[in-house]
């Protein structure tokens, strides 16, 4: 196994190019399939791409506020030592990738924006700690706690079609309960054999110690922010006084209070970045010391804010052309009763390098598999997990989503890539047996 993750990690190196080199050459790949596959023109498919380039706008903010807000929180005072006082506790290498993955799964699977942050800056603070361990798998092992999201608290196609009035209501039958989705025996499952297996799979992955690459514990410190000398002026006196911060956390702990009471714990991710916000308000004290500490956490977004836009100019490519329809029926015509959910799952997984976005491929897909299932008499609350499943499943090796974790930890895709490949096949092995045989 180490030989295979050797040559896996020398072949990605050599060959993953940056994920905006990625972007481009998948934006050109869809242009002409569209073109071969479809009756579009290549100006229809330049069009396509031009509509489409913004359309995850209001997402990609939001990736860029989780991002950012994570940055500053984990750099207040508190959460430093919190963080550093767990990470103390870590001696082995073994121990470190096991730990991460295990706290990241736990992450994921309750709200994935909280999980890629927290996975990200657990594993940069562990790799401060514990000597000897390889700095890419430990990054590795955070982000591959995100397989498990769309089978969790937060996964957005099963919260969706248990949300009275979804835009397929008609194909499913109604509302389906989350006890047909999340709480299901196959979903749990695969949740709990993921869970309990994945930290010792990847500790399996670590490579001989002559093989290890470290990371200089010094390169991961922040610098110290320094400030100038308090004057005595109005201005001076608002940035480093600390009742502004009181009534905005005030005003901000009492929102999050009425939403919880009012709707439960709904957590979704803009619920996320307001904790994370509030939180790094709160605990950096001043406005001086939170306003500083997000100058430097936005320098960590430039390829958020400029490779987002591609992918969503490849779904308008993908959705408008009609390639996403292609793909998904070619799947359907080799499927049976008993391999249609299989199937359904390796087509989702294969639009997701094109449609890395849940919701947009769910919109994408689901009136495609959902008519086939129901011409086949299938569950359709299943093949919409296996839907999610195969969303989930290929971000492991799709750069789109490993951006915020490679930021945090300032490392590049063809990092971690090789050891996320094996991570995609391991993982899935149980989702396929998980869909099949429960």
């Amino acid at each position: 196994m180490k030989f295979l993750t050797k040559l896996s990690n020398m072949i990605m190196e050599k060959c993953l190019p940056d994920p905006y080199i990625f972007v481009a050459i998948l934006t050109v790949l869809v242009l002409l399939l569209g073109v071969v596959l479809t009756p579009s023109s290549p100006l229809d498919m330049v069009v396509y791409w031009g509509d489409g380039f913004w359309g995850l706008l209001s997402f990609t903010m939001q990736m860029v506020v989780v991002l950012a807000a994570g940055h500053i929180l984990a750099n207040s005072p508190v959460f430093k030592r919190f963080l550093s006082s767990m990470a103390s506790k870590i001696k082995k290498p073994s121990s470190a990738i096991m730990i991460v993955t295990f706290v990241s799964l736990v992450a994921c699977w309750i709200n994935w924006g909280f999980g890629l942050v927290i996975g990200a800056l657990f594993a940069k603070e562990i790799a401060r700690h514990v000597k000897k361990v390889d700095y890419r798998l430990l990054i590795a092992s955070a982000y591959s706690g995100f397989i498990i999201w769309h089978g969790g608290l937060a996964g957005s196609i099963p919260l969706s079609i248990a949300t009275e009035g979804h835009p397929f209501e008609e194909l499913m039958g109604g509302v389906i309960p989350t006890s047909n989705t999340i709480f299901s025996p196959y979903n749990l499952f695969i949740v709990i054999v993921i869970g309990f297996t994945l930290p010792l799979f990847n500790r399996w992955m670590m490579p001989k110690e002559e093989n290890v690459v470290e990371v200089d514990p010094s390169l991961l410190i922040e610098e110290e922010q320094k400030f100038p000398p308090a004057e005595r002026t109005f201005a001076s006196w608002t940035e480093r006084s600390s009742l502004l911060t009181i009534l905005i956390g005030l005003i901000g702990i009492s929102y999050l209070i009425y939403h919880f009471t009012t709707k439960g714990f709904a957590l979704d991710l803009n619920i996320v970045n307001t904790i994370f916000i509030i939180l790094g308000i709160i605990l950096h004290g001043t406005p001086q010391r939170f306003l500083a500490a997000a100058q430097q956490a936005i320098k960590t977004t430039s390829g958020i804010v400029f490779q987002f836009p591609f992918y969503a100019g490849i779904m308008g490519m993908m959705t408008t052309s009609g390639l996403a329809f292609v793909f998904s029926q070619w799947f359907i015509s080799i499927s049976n009763d008993f391999t249609f959910y299989l199937f359904t799952f390796y087509s989702a997984g294969l639009v997701n390098f094109f449609v890395p976005s849940g919701g947009g491929q769910w919109a994408v897909q689901a009136p495609i598999m959902l008519e086939a299932a129901n011409v086949i008499n299938a569950d359709t609350a299943k093949t919409a997990m296996a839907i999610a499943w195969g969303d989930a499943w290929t971000n492991m090796i799709q750069p789109f989503w490993a951006l915020p974790a490679l930021a945090i930890a300032g490392l590049k895709a063809k990092d971690i890539m090789g050891f996320c490949l094996f991570v995609l096949i391991f993982t899935g092995i149980i989702i396929s047996v998980g869909l099949l045989f429960l």
